[in-house]
C-alpha cells in the first residue's frame, strides 16, 4: 500500500513537472517574436544580416525612429494613434454605456435582433465597407482627418463596449435602482449614481480592450488616411520601403508602439482583474 501511494505520488509529481515544462515551452514560443524584434531593434545596420545573437547592441534605431531622421514622422504617427484611439474609446463609452444599460433593462420585440445587428458590425470584414467609406470620406472631407478616423473606429469599439457592458448591467439586481427611484432619484440619476459605479471594473476592462482594438486597427488608417492622421500601424511599415528594407527601424517602431497599451494595462491592472472576473461567481 505504501509502495503504491509512493508510485502515485511520483506520477503526480512527474505530471506536474511535465505540465510546468509544457507551460514554459509555450511561454518561450509565444514571446519569441517579441524577443526577435527586440534583437533586431538593437542591432547596428551593418550587423543586421551578418549575425544572429552575437552583435554589439545599440539604441541608434530608437533614436532614428523617435528623431524622425529618416524623413518619416513616426512621432506624429504615434501622437495620431493616441488621439484617434482615445477619442474613439471616449465616444464609444459616451454612447455605449447608456445603450448597454438600456438594452439590459428594457426588452421589447426585436431588441435581440437589434443587438445582433449591432454585433454584426464588429464581425463583418472591414474590407466589405472600406470602398464605400472611402468614397463618402472623399465627398464629406473626412479623409485623413482625426474626426473621420474616430468616427469609423466606432465600427470596432462601439459594438464591443455595448455587448460586454450589457452583460455587466444585466448581472446587477434591478432592486438597487428601484430603491433609488423610490428615494426620489430620476432614472438618469439612478444610472449615474447607482448602476455605473458598481460596474467601474467592467468599464476599465472594456475600455482597455476597446483601446487595444482601436490602436491595432490597420485597414481603416491604411485606406482612409495618407499623412496627417496616419497611425503607427501603417506608419511603421514606412521603414520597409526603399531599395533596402530597414528591419531594425521597423522592429524599433513596432516595440515603441506597444508601450501605450502596455502602460494602460499596468495602470488599470487592479480594475482589470476585477472587471474580467465580475459576475463570475454569483451567490
Amino acid at each position: 500500500m505504501v509502495r503504491e501511494e509512493g508510485q502515485l505520488g511520483f506520477r503526480a509529481r512527474l505530471l506536474g513537472w511535465a505540465a510546468d515544462l509544457a507551460l514554459v515551452l509555450y511561454f518561450v514560443f509565444a514571446l519569441f517574436p517579441i524577443g526577435w524584434m527586440l534583437i533586431l531593434s538593437l542591432k547596428p545596420a551593418d550587423q543586421l544580416f551578418s549575425t544572429y545573437f552575437s552583435f554589439t547592441p545599440t539604441l541608434d534605431s530608437y533614436r532614428t525612429v523617435l528623431g524622425d531622421s529618416e524623413g518619416i514622422p513616426f512621432t506624429r504617427f504615434f501622437v495620431n494613434s493616441l488621439v484617434v484611439s482615445v477619442g474613439a474609446v471616449v465616444l464609444s463609452l459616451l454612447v455605449g454605456l447608456p445603450a448597454a444599460y438600456a438594452s439590459a433593462r428594457w426588452r421589447f420585440k426585436g431588441s435581440e435582433n437589434l443587438m445582433f445587428t449591432l454585433l454584426s458590425l464588429r464581425f463583418a470584414p472591414e474590407l466589405t465597407v472600406i470602398i464605400p467609406l472611402f468614397v463618402l470620406y472623399q465627398k464629406l472631407g473626412l479623409f485623413d482627418t482625426y474626426v473621420g478616423m474616430i468616427w469609423v473606429l466606432q465600427l470596432v469599439t462601439l459594438p464591443l463596449i455595448v455587448w460586454i457592458m450589457r452583460s455587466y448591467f444585466a448581472d446587477l439586481t434591478p432592486e438597487l435602482e428601484q430603491a433609488a427611484l423610490l428615494d426620489g432619484y430620476s432614472r438618469t440619476q439612478a444610472f449615474f449614481k447607482v448602476a455605473l459605479p458598481l460596474v467601474k471594473p467592467g468599464v476599465a476592462a472594456v475600455s482597455l480592450l476597446a483601446f487595444i482594438f482601436a490602436w491595432n486597427n490597420f485597414v481603416f488608417p491604411l485606406i482612409l488616411t495618407s499623412s496627417q492622421a496616419q497611425t503607427v500601424t501603417v506608419g511603421a511599415l514606412s521603414f520597409l520601403g526603399g531599395d533596402r528594407p530597414k528591419y531594425n527601424l521597423t522592429a524599433a517602431a513596432a516595440l515603441v508602439s506597444v508601450v501605450p497599451p502596455l502602460l494602460l494595462a499596468l495602470t488599470i491592472q487592479r480594475y482589470l482583474v476585477r472587471g474580467l472576473s465580475f459576475g463570475a461567481v454569483k451567490s
